[in-house]
Order: C-alpha cells, then sequence, then structure tokens
C-alpha cells in the first residue's frame, strides 16, 4: 500500500527493490554448450559407437548440407551394435527432425521442444551454422540455481583489489576486443581461485571461446610486444618484457606476459595418455579441470564483466574448504592430479573430501605409468611449497610415493630433516650455495633429502625413471657417496685430509649430508669444508712454480696440490712460505736422486 508519497520517491525505491525478486529471462545463450560435433547421415554407425566412446557424450545432432535433419542417441547406436548394423549409415536410426534453437531463444522453447519431440539434447543454431547444444542436464542445473539462494559476491571488486589499476584496465581492454571479434574472454580455474581467497596473483591466464591466437595478435597488434603461439593446441603467449604499454589508468609494470588459451575439451586414449584435445566451450572447458575449486571462471566482456560461473559446486566447496575431483574417473585419466590434491591441501589448509581420497586410493599405483618427466615437474613443484614435507606425508599416508621413485619414505625422520635444511638455510647457519638461488637450492636438496637413505640400485633406478638431467643424477649419486663417508670424517683428520675426502663432490651434496648427519665430528667437518677450506688456494701458480725449476707437466699439478695442503694445515701461511716450502721440496727431491 502506497499512501501520501510522492511518485517520483515510489519510483526510485521500484528499481531498488525490483533487482532482488525478479530475474531477467534466461537466454538459451546462457546455458547451452559451445563446440557441438555434428555427424553427416551417411556416416557408419559404427564410426559414430567410436566418436561417442571417445567423448562420452549422449548424443550427435545430425546435418546434411547446414541443415539439422536428426539426433543420434547412444541408445539407437548400442542397439544397432547389437544387432550387426555397424556398417549401415546413421540416418537409418537417427531420431528425425529438422529441430533447434536460436542462441536468444528462451530456455522455455528448449524445454518444449524436449517434451514434444522427446530428444534429451537440441541443437543450437545461428547464422545457419550449428553452434552449441542444450541438454537435459543443463535445464536441471538450470532449475537447480534458481532454488539456489546464492551467496553475495562481488568477483569484479575482488579483480579490483588484486590487479593494480594498470593491469586491470588492460584486462577489461582484452575482454573489450574479444567482445568486437565475437569472443568471449574468461579467467579461469586457479586465477579466481586465488581472487576469492585473496591470495597473491602471480600469472594472467585468459580462455577464451573463439580465436585465441587471433585475440592475442590483436592485443600485440594495438600494443606491441611479441606472441608465441601453438596453433595445434590453439595457444598463444603475448610476451610484454620490455613493451611500454600505456592504460587510462598508467603504464603497465610487472607484467611479463598474458598466457591466451582457446576453450577446449580433452579426450584420453587410455589411462595415464597425454590428452587429445579440440576447441569447445567454456563448460566443456571448465570440465576437463581437476578439482572443483578450479572450474570457477569469470567472464571479462564489458556487457558481463565480473560475472563468475560455477558449473560444478566450486564455490560451495572453497567455502566448505574441500578439494574434490569432477568424476571418479579424474586419477585414472591422469594420475598426477593425486600430487596436485597433496599440494593444494597443504597450500590452502583445505581437505580431500572422502570419496576423492577413496579414488586417490584406488588409483596410486597408476602414477607408475605417467612419465618420468611429468613426474617429476610436479615433485619439484611440491619441493618449492613452504613445507613440501606436509604434502610428502600425506602422499605417504595415500601409499603414492613407492610409485614416484622405489624406496621413498616420508617418516618422521625425513619431516624433521626437512624443517632443519628449512631452518638452517632460513637464518642463515648455512650460506655457501655457489651462486645458486635459494628457492632451487631447496628443491636440489629435497630431492636429495629424499635419496639419502635409498640405496645405490634404488637410486640409479629412480634417477632412470624420472629422467634426471646429468648434473642432477650426479649430484643424487654424489649424496649417497659422501653418506659412506662420513665415518670416516668422524676421526681426527687434518683439514688437507678432509678436503682430499671432498673435493670431487659437489656442494649441494655436502649440504644435504650436512642436514642429514648427526651431530659430532663429521658434521663439523663437512661444514667448515664447504664454508671455509673449499677455497683456500696456494698463492703460487703454475708460471711461479716453473720459475722455481719446477718442470712443465705433472709435476706442477703435484706441487699446487702440496702447497694447498700445506696451507690448509697451516704449514704455510705467506707467499715467502710457500716459496720456502718449494725450494725444500725441490731439495730433497735433489738429495733423493743424487743418492
Amino acid at each position: 500500500m502506497i499512501r501520501g508519497r510522492p511518485l517520483e520517491e515510489i519510483r526510485e525505491e521500484l528499481v531498488r527493490i525490483l533487482p532482488r525478486h525478479i530475474r531477467p529471462a534466461v537466454t538459451v545463450a546462457e546455458i547451452m554448450s559451445r563446440g557441438v560435433r555434428v555427424l553427416p547421415p551417411d556416416l557408419p554407425i559404427r564410426e559414430a559407437a567410436k566418436e561417442m566412446q571417445r567423448t562420452g557424450h549422449e548424443g550427435f545432432p545430425v546435418v546434411r548440407e547446414g541443415r539439422v535433419v536428426g539426433l543420434l542417441t547412444r541408445r539407437a547406436v548400442d542397439r544397432a551394435m547389437q544387432h550387426g548394423l555397424g556398417g549401415q549409415p546413421v540416418e537409418r536410426v537417427m531420431e528425425k527432425g529438422e529441430v533447434f534453437v536460436l542462441p536468444s531463444d528462451p530456455v522455455e522453447k528448449v524445454q518444449r521442444l524436449m517434451i514434444e519431440t522427446g530428444w534429451g539434447q537440441i541443437p543450437v543454431v545461428e547464422d545457419g551454422e550449428v553452434v552449441g547444444i542444450v541438454t537435459r542436464t543443463d535445464l536441471i542445473q538450470l532449475w537447480g540455481e534458481r532454488r539456489k539462494v546464492r551467496p553475495r559476491f562481488s568477483v569484479t571488486s575482488a579483480m579490483e583489489v588484486a590487479f593494480p589499476p594498470p593491469w586491470l584496465a588492460l584486462v577489461r581492454e582484452i575482454g573489450a576486443t574479444a567482445q568486437a571479434m565475437g569472443f568471449t574472454a574468461y579467467f579461469v580455474g586457479g586465477l579466481v581461485r586465488d581472487l576469492i581467497l585473496n591470495h597473491p596473483i602471480v600469472d594472467v591466464d585468459i580462455v577464451v571461446e573463439g580465436d585465441a591466437i587471433a585475440l592475442a595478435d590483436a592485443m600485440r597488434a594495438r600494443y606491441g610486444g611479441r606472441v608465441v603461439a601453438h596453433r595445434r593446441f590453439g595457444t598463444a603467449k603475448w610476451l610484454l618484457e620490455g613493451t611500454a604499454i600505456a592504460t587510462p589508468a598508467g603504464p603497465v609494470e610487472g607484467l611479463r606476459a598474458i598466457d591466451f588459451v582457446t576453450a577446449r575439451r580433452e579426450f584420453y586414449a587410455h589411462p595415464t595418455a597425454l590428452p587429445q584435445v579440440e576447441p569447445s566451450s567454456i563448460k566443456q572447458d571448465l570440465h576437463r579441470r581437476d578439482f572443483t575449486i578450479n572450474t570457477l571462471a569469470v567472464c571479462l566482456n564489458p556487457d558481463r564483466f565480473g560475472e563468475l560461473l560455477d558449473f560444478y559446486g566450486g564455490l560451495q566447496d572453497m567455502q566448505r574448504g574441500l578439494i574434490r575431483v569432477l568424476h571418479s574417473l579424474s586419477f585414472v585419466e591422469d594420475p598426477t592430479r593425486i600430487l596436485r590434491a597433496a599440494r593444494l591441501e597443504a597450500r590452502l589448509g583445505f581437505r580431500v573430501e572422502p570419496r576423492t581420497e577413496e579414488l586417490i586410493h584406488h588409483a596410486a599405483d597408476l602414477l607408475a605409468r605417467v612419465s618420468g618427466e611429468r613426474i617429476r615437474h610436479e615433485m619439484e613443484l611440491i619441493l618449492a611449497e613452504p613445507e613440501p614435507e606436509r604434502i610428502l606425508a600425506r602422499l605417504e599416508e595415500w601409499k603414492a610415493l613407492t610409485f614416484v621413485m622405489p624406496g621413498l619414505r616420508a617418516d618422521d625422520w625425513l619431516q624433521e630433516r626437512f624443517r632443519a635444511m628449512r631452518a638452517a638455510l632460513e637464518d642463515g647457519e648455512w650460506q655457501a650455495r655457489e651462486g645458486t638461488p635459494l628457492d632451487r637450492w631447496r628443491v636440489l636438496a629435497g630431492w636429495g633429502l629424499m635419496a639419502y637413505r635409498l640405496t645405490p640400485a634404488q637410486l640409479e633406478q629412480g634417477i632412470r625413471r624420472l629422467r634426471f638431467p646429468g648434473r642432477e643424477a650426479e649430484a643424487l649419486r654424489a649424496v649417497l657417496e659422501v653418506r659412506g663417508k662420513l665415518e670416516r670424517l668422524a676421526q681426527p683428520l687434518k683439514p688437507s685430509a678432509v678436503a682430499e675426502h671432498l673435493d670431487p663432490y659437489p656442494l649441494i651434496a655436502l649440504f644435504v649430508v650436512w642436514v642429514a648427519a648427526p651431530p659430532g665430528r663429521a658434521r663439523e667437518n663437512l661444514f667448515q669444508y664447504a664454508h671455509a677450506w673449499r677455497r683456500v688456494r696456494p698463492l703460487l701458480r703454475g708460471d711461479d712454480l716453473r720459475q722455481l725449476g719446477i718442470p712443465p707437466g705433472p709435476a706442477i699439478g703435484e706441487m699446487l696440490r702440496a702447497l694447498r695442503a700445506a696451507r690448509l694445515d697451516g704449514e704455510v701461511q705467506t707467499r715467502e712460505d710457500e716459496i720456502a716450502f718449494v725450494k725444500a721440496r725441490i731439495g730433497a727431491a735433489s738429495g733423493q736422486g743424487s743418492r
């Protein structure tokens, strides 16, 4: 009831209230899947059966000369194959009819057509071409969304907080360019997850419903830089380093590259195989991802900027702190997702939900069939995390580590050694790293600690399995060799004797053994050698020795080694001491020769 209030005031209140109670009509374009595959009517049924098995689809539109003439269902194909009709054309068993909708049609039209025809999938046609499909599942999900009370969350606000203003201005420009080209651009996956969780954004990846390479080229043409494209996969990297990009919000700084990826779907020919890819819709692109929390997308086109897409319950799982796979064969198709599950659990403070954990136990042995390079890459991402020992312990709990490298264990000893390694590096107790960046040093040391208790045979098997590069393989072998010298290094030795034992080995191997060894003389000798003794060199050089009468050849090297040992043991300190030492050795040798 309205009494005694001005009309304009009532109008303003209605404008404010109505959006909370009235939703605009949903169109086909909002729920359809793009990138649909179609079949010709003369295709043999057995070929259609192979396509259904490969893609997992329940039906395909049948198209003749650009016109929809029917729908082929899995049920019809299965029956035809049972009756030995695999060589017949699909038009023999398809549901006939010129049934389709337009992207602008309301979803109620789809519902009516499904009821009238019995079709479970309705093709979407635009400008005389099949551009998508709407399934019963799409309608069911839409009805479920209408019944939900959706949490209020402004992704646009989160983007304004996460990105510097010039970055955000460039992102808006990318979305506007995509829209002008007839494409739709999205942030997807981990980037959206980190936006919502208010985690730092490091990389910018954009998925495009359309031609990602063409969009990247359009941005390069406008702003400069360089584009590296891989047409087979529909991907492009726009390299910005050294490129001055001015936006209304200021110059873009610190953004080295943007990845553009065409929305795609994947097929696995067999378990653990690398996927085959083809262009598809954003919905199907998200469905190929590992966990629901990585299936969120944010539209970047101007008319939908900031709109959050959540087809698979990722937002709810994120709010509940759960890591959940999208389907029961996820780990079978890609067992490395087991390693990623453990890494995400530790990084985000989430937990793997029970059914997903059950699937991990069932699929852990499939890690043995994944290529060594892929396993090593995932393991190095784990070793680069702040507390990798927590992740390794989880993999131990899932009995997955033994399929990474035979003999690996993540027990209390290893976890304590990882903590000791971190403390030694963070408090500066161990500073010798030969110029290796700290992050890489930690990864290499992590491998060394995991290998420390292996037998030589187990280590060689692991090196072959994971295909370690030559220098890293040698460093791992050195860890076991230095471990074998601990008993000798625990004896009272002169510095020169310690150096003789340790000179052949890389510094990273010494660090690993120092971390792993118990307190005592051996550990102290490792530390002193790494930080002091290994740098000791005589002041005299080869030319000096020749002038003192030592002939060129092996004798020069022998004398330099003797000088270094003398300097390590405090027998010589100055250049004059070294000259006297050399002359004494020459004299002694001459005396022995005269006798």
